[in-house]
């Protein structure tokens, strides 16, 4: 595998059976149903877990406890009839939860899909970490994102079935902080999980050339500011060969986060495009994690260089 590439999983078929867990907040009975019916006007079949409308005994943010949100992970995941496991949604509770997965079964089932963002990102950077598998960062199934939003739902179905065809990302408005073109591996997600995995076993280097995604929801500038700094002062891109920015949603003045990532990353050398459009933002793209890219901040847009999936 060229740059630390990591496993590429297999595409979805009509009559695969996938599964949808809870790996961090509690889930809107409504919204399930709502992605669970789209899944199924897909040709897939669904299974649910066994904990995923479960809500923790004394922590509100928490969709059961942390045992079973693991046990959950492992079940679909270990399921031999199942292609795919869904996240339902992100908010909190992932991290918590790593070291109580079954990492040596997880890698034991095979290659399969993990589709989430948000919080999910702590469960990518684990399972490029000890699986070595490319994952999606996507939307999740029982959010707006997801069940109501027809244009990310479209660009998650293809990348899942057809990922050959949405091989360009970018969208309007989309424009360079730092000019050029450069090529790595993807990795990265939601920009306050990975400062706040710095340190753990499951917070692999970056590759040694990579094209970092960075994200962020109900972060304000200065904390952004933190994070991003956190990183920088941990080497995170020191590899980098570009780094694509995307939603910012609720994090201020788009203007004093722009300021605020163009202060801290636009010495280091490497193209820089803002506002791609994955995250927390209408039309959410599906961005594999993993594989090799082609940034061009000029030409406005990220270019896998092979699908998605195999």
């Amino acid at each position: 595998m060229s740059m630390r590439e990591l496993r590429r999983p297999p595409r979805l078929r009509a009559g695969d059976t996938v599964a949808v867990v809870a790996p961090a907040g509690p889930v809107p009975a409504e919204l399930l149903e709502a992605g669970v019916a789209r899944l199924r006007e897909w040709g897939l079949q669904v299974r649910l877990g066994k904990h995923v409308q479960d809500k923790h005994p004394w922590l509100e943010y928490l969709a059961g406890t942390d045992a079973d949100r693991a046990a959950d992970l492992r079940d679909a995941w270990c399921d031999p009839e199942v292609a795919a496991v869904f996240c339902a949604r992100g908010g909190y509770g992932c991290m918590r939860m790593l070291d109580r997965v079954d990492w040596p079964a997880l890698a034991a089932a095979g290659d399969k899909v993990l589709i989430g963002s948000s919080d999910v990102t702590a469960l990518h950077e684990a399972f490029g970490s000890r699986l070595g598998l490319a994952t999606i960062f996507g939307p999740m199934v029982a959010t707006k994102a997801f069940a109501h939003d027809d244009r990310a739902a479209e660009h998650l179905r293809k990348t899942l079935f057809e990922p050959e065809s949405v091989t360009i990302l970018t969208r309007s408005g989309t424009e360079p902080l730092v000019g050029g073109r450069g090529r790595g591996i993807t990795c990265g997600g939601n920009l306050s999980l990975l400062a706040g995995s710095l340190g753990s076993a499951s917070a692999a280097a970056p590759p040694e050339r990579s094209i970092v995604l960075l994200e962020d929801i109900t972060e304000k500038p200065y904390l952004l500011d933190r994070f991003v700094t956190q990183l920088l002062r941990a080497g995170f891109f020191d590899g980098a060969a570009g780094i694509a920015l995307g939603s910012w949603t609720d994090c201020g003045p788009l203007e004093q986060v722009r300021t605020v990532m163009s202060d801290l990353l636009g010495g280091l050398g490497v193209p820089i495009l803002w506002e791609l459009g994955f995250g927390h933002c209408e039309a959410q793209r599906s961005v594999p994690l993993g594989v090799a890219a082609e940034l061009d901040a000029d030409a406005h847009r990220l270019s896998i260089l092979q699908p998605a999936l195999r």
